[in-house]
């Protein structure tokens, strides 16, 4: 079980950037959250099998409509997210 977050920088709020990643988790097993934070980024915390979390993070950074749109992707490795079932986005 792999667990990452995700910040990405550009122009990632106010476009559906967060409707996008709950949308795409569907294809993918994996569960997380996504949120907007204050200075513009969004947050991205995902788990799931690694090759699922890989492809995931790509799908969205790479092949997503608003692909173009993300400017910068720092990914950190974190614990497993305890509690979370589905994906979800918060705020």
């Amino acid at each position: 079980m792999t667990a990452r977050r995700v910040i990405f920088d550009g122009r990632v709020q106010g476009v559906g950037f967060r409707y996008t990643c709950k949308d795409l988790a569907k294809g993918f097993e994996v569960v997380g959250t996504v949120r907007n934070l204050p200075e513009g980024t969004v947050e991205l915390e995902v788990m799931g099998e690694t090759e699922e979390v890989e492809d995931f993070i790509k799908e969205i950074a790479e092949e997503s409509a608003l692909a173009h749109n993300i400017k910068g992707m720092f990914v950190t490795n974190i614990s497993p997210l305890d509690g979370v079932k589905g994906f979800s986005i918060v705020s």
